[in-house]
């Protein structure tokens, strides 16, 4: 049975093994020594000022889906907006409705803390995502230009 459930510190080796797929996915190499990992995400996710949170989807005990997300603050007026920076799902469970359970919920978050609005970005050569998010019912926004300065 899939549950979805905010992110919990017991959580982050778990975490740290989706992120390994991910980063896999994505085209990257060897991954950092796993106690870094685990300080990584516990210092983003669990500190006194997190960076981030994270929605996990479970498969009983596996963990098979993430959505990491972060707010913002301006947007529109003085409200705040959800920034969804990840969305993954393993690559066994594509295509199975967790992508749509996260993003549900993610809205759900957003709602809860009276967002107005959620927002996110996906790379230009994935057509998946940009077809996932398409059958969500999200148009892409073309009036906004992302730019990264890399440290």
């Amino acid at each position: 049975m899939v549950t979805i459930a905010l992110a919990q510190a017991a959580d982050v080796e778990a975490i740290a093994k989706l992120l390994d797929e991910l980063d896999r996915f994505y085209g990257g190499g060897p991954s950092e020594p796993l106690e870094a990992q685990l300080a990584q995400i516990s210092e983003a996710l669990f500190s006194a000022k997190p960076a981030g949170s994270a929605l996990l989807a479970w498969d009983d005990d596996k963990l098979i889906g993430l959505a990491s997300y972060s707010f913002l603050w301006p947007a529109a007026g003085l409200t705040r907006s959800l920034y969804l920076k990840e969305l993954y799902v393993a690559e066994a469970y594509r295509r199975s409705g967790i992508g749509k359970r996260l993003m549900e919920a993610l809205h759900d978050v957003a709602r809860a803390h009276r967002c107005s609005r959620v927002e996110w970005t996906t790379d230009s050569p994935n057509l998946d995502a940009q077809r996932f998010y398409e059958e969500f019912g999200v148009e892409p926004d073309s009036s906004k230009i992302m730019y990264r300065s890399v440290l």
